[in-house]
């Protein structure tokens, strides 16, 4: 357990250092690197296209079952 601690706080401790170095991209100062950020509106653009498809899907099955009976 206290290892896992300790190596978080490594990794933490040397993203934020290459930040401020300049090493990893932070164009806005938030202290969230760029890369994670993009990854991260990436994967919510994904997930909205899987919602909309779900819901897309799930309304069609609500209609035929409707019109069959």
């Amino acid at each position: 357990m206290l290892l896992t601690i300790i190596i978080t706080v490594a990794i933490i401790a040397t993203v934020v250092f290459l930040m401020k170095k300049g090493t990893i991209a932070d164009a806005n100062n938030n202290n969230i690197p760029d890369a994670v950020e993009k990854a991260a509106a990436e994967a919510k653009a994904e997930m909205e296209e899987v919602v909309a498809k779900v819901k897309k899907t799930t309304t069609k099955k609500k209609t035929t079952k409707k019109k069959d009976a």
